[in-house]
This record gives C-alpha cells, sequence and structure tokens, in this order.
C-alpha cells in the first residue's frame, strides 16, 4: 500500500496513518466513531467510539515494522493513568454513558498492515 509511503521517518506521520487505518478497522467492525484525538487540557484520547451501548477509549499505537517490537508495548502505566483522566473528564461532559471500556488498538504498516486489539484493559 503505496499510502503510507510519503516520509515514514517522521513518527507523527506514522501515528497519523495508524490513526487512520484505525478509523477503517473499527468501522468495518461496527464502531461508530464519536471523536478522533479528543482532548482535554495536556490529556488526549486517540479515538472515542460507541458499538452496542457501550462507550469505547482507544489508544493508538503504530509501528512501521514488525523489527521495532509491538506497538502496545509503548503504552505505559501513566499513559492508562491519563486516558482515565481524560475519560473522566469525557464523562462529565457527556453522562449519558453507563458503560465503558478502554481499549489498545496496535498497528504494524510493514511488511503487510495488521491489527492487535486489546480489550478491557485496567491499570
Amino acid at each position: 500500500m503505496a499510502l503510507y509511503r510519503c516520509d515514514m521517518g517522521s513518527s507523527l506521520v506514522t501515528g497519523a496513518i495508524g490513526e487512520e487505518l484505525a478509523v477503517g478497522f473499527l468501522t468495518e467492525r461496527g464502531y461508530e466513531i464519536l471523536h478522533k484525538n479528543w482532548r482535554c487540557g495536556h490529556w488526549e484520547i486517540d479515538l472515542i467510539a460507541a458499538k452496542n451501548r457501550v462507550l469505547y477509549f482507544f489508544e493508538i499505537k503504530t509501528n512501521r515494522t514488525d523489527d521495532q517490537g509491538y506497538p502496545e508495548d509503548r503504552v505505559k502505566r501513566k499513559k492508562i493513568m491519563y486516558m482515565t483522566c481524560a475519560a473522566e473528564e469525557y464523562l462529565i461532559r457527556y453522562p449519558s454513558w453507563r458503560r465503558i471500556q478502554f481499549n489498545i488498538l496496535s498497528v504494524t504498516l510493514e511488511p503487510s498492515i495488521t491489527f492487535f486489539l486489546i480489550e478491557d484493559v485496567y491499570l
């Protein structure tokens, strides 16, 4: 897929490509994307989606190649804590949600695009 060959040296470009691919992956599986890169102060949630009356908070991690290790390994305890804080603020602003879930979606671009979804992430 030549889409992502523009400037693979930039981790920002790689991350943006991964997030766009993640949107497609999740949409194909029935998720409705509500927000991309939702921010509250210095906290950010990459994707917020809904499916079957459940609200999902997604951290998306992307690697160019599979020789860099697993993208999901870069999600540390501190990041999960930030996601939790941002989610609390989101739920204050949008209080109608009763069921929520935190997920990590890792994306590897080469040698072929692969996705790995980790559901129900907790501290």
